[in-house]
């Protein structure tokens, strides 16, 4: 198969025998709509009701922040000679600065993580706008997840050998197939195929639908003065229409809608008319406030998010924050910054000695009196230099501060006891 008949079945395939694929993607949209109404799915703004969860809220905020303030850095292998930060590196400003020319590394990262949650799939299109190939003008624009496809092409209408290709429908309706090696996909944990991800919305559907609802109940209730469901007694016959009309104003009356008339807590009755309430709502008899704080702590440890990063100090365990930061990274993070380097390492630098790594120091700053002993412990034991260190802290380099330094005490472990060997034979020939 020639290369333009390989073009041309592409062409049939991907967009159906059709030009106008906006009206195909609307089309298709359609007929979710009314087969999910029919199954009893509801459609209305399923990721808008997560959002306004604020437990689902914080804990998105809290991985998408701290994904973005960890910097990436392209570092070089450099055999015996150890490991060194390659900021000359035709990638680094790209990945430790500015992704694109719209956005800068925090905002990038932080939206590849929100999508890996929210949606299931962050997809980051690695654009190449300089011929050539990898050059230094090479960015990462962000895609919108619900508009990627991923295709497998085992037909070979794209390409000489099957592969997996990820089509892209833009909000003009203009597609484009993307190959795989072009394009940043991290995926969130719960897949059933390791090649999709599943958005947290929908594995928590239930939990966060029950917060949702019990958030309502509360701004209902807010909105009736805490009252329930009320009889009115009253003396006479009254139409259908008379009857709404006379309900509704006592309604009126109770949710306070005449507060800027004066009227706050009368209710005017007619005369032989009284108000029976049919219930009592009690929040602490149905344990409302208990119920509630569990179902989000259930979201939280979803995540992976302790409680007291999502306000809960009830049951705070940890002896400082820094303790508590340390648990997050251990248990949270590292399972998702390997993700991230394992994926960029793959598709940006391929078998080279070259390669990224967050810089989780930062999730794990202590304060000023940990800091400084720290880093004398690691300039006196030869870890790194004083200018090292300095760069730490962000200070300025000084003159002969580019040399390792050790305790002159410290020998190898093998010439132990030979300096007293020397003293004794000092001793004998005198």
């Amino acid at each position: 198969m020639n290369i333009l008949t390989r073009f041309k079945t592409a062409a049939n395939v991907i967009f159906k025998g059709t030009t106008d694929s906006s009206n195909v993607i609307k089309e298709d949209m359609k007929n979710w709509s009314n087969l999910a109404t029919f199954l009893g799915i509801d459609t209305e703004h399923t990721p808008r009701k997560a959002m306004s969860n604020a437990t689902y809220y914080a804990c998105l905020k809290t991985l998408s922040e701290s994904i973005g303030k960890m910097p990436l850095k392209v570092l070089t292998r450099q055999g015996v000679n150890g490991v060194k930060a390659d900021r000359e590196h035709p990638y680094w400003k790209m990945l430790h600065d500015r992704p694109n020319r719209y956005m800068t590394a925090a905002g990038f990262w932080s939206l590849i993580e929100y999508n890996r949650n929210h949606h299931g799939n962050g997809y980051a299109w690695i654009y190449y706008n300089e011929r050539g190939g990898r050059g230094k003008r090479t960015e990462l624009f962000p895609l919108e997840p619900w508009l990627v496809e991923m295709w497998y092409d085992d037909a070979q209408l794209l390409a000489e050998t099957p592969g997996i290709w990820y089509r892209y429908t833009a909000p003009n309706g203009k597609i484009v197939m993307i190959p795989y090696d072009s394009m940043l996909h991290l995926r969130n944990f719960a897949t059933s195929d390791g090649l999709i991800g599943k958005p947290m919305r929908q594995v928590l559907a239930e939990t966060i639908d029950g917060n949702v609802k019990a958030q309502k109940l509360l701004n209902k209730m807010y909105d009736n003065g805490f009252a329930g469901k009320a009889a009115i007694q009253y003396t006479g016959e009254l139409s259908d229409e008379l009857q709404k009309r006379f309900a509704a104003g006592i309604e009126k009356y109770i949710k306070g809608e005449y507060k800027k008339d004066g009227i706050d807590m009368l209710i005017p009755l007619p005369y032989m008319a009284k108000i029976e309430n049919l219930s009592n709502v009690k929040l602490a008899d149905s344990q409302f406030i208990e119920l509630k704080q569990y179902s989000a702590i259930q979201i939280a440890a979803a995540f992976g998010i302790k409680p007291v990063q999502i306000g809960d100090y009830t049951k705070s365990s940890y002896a400082s924050s820094e303790a508590q930061q340390l648990a997050f990274l251990v248990d949270t993070l590292l399972f998702i910054v390997k993700q991230y380097e394992d994926e960029i390492n793959y598709k940006l630098f391929d078998d080279s000695e070259d390669f990224v790594k967050f810089n989780v120091d930062v999730i794990l700053r202590a304060d000023f009196k940990t800091k400084i002993e720290t880093l004398r412990t690691a300039i006196y034991s030869g870890q790194m230099t004083v200018n090292e260190a300095r760069a730490i802290d962000d200070r300025e380099a000084l003159p002969g501060g580019n040399k390792l330094i050790v305790n002159g005490g410290t020998i190898y472990l093998e010439d132990v006891g030979k300096q007293y060997a020397q003293r004794r034979e000092v001793s004998t020939n005198e």
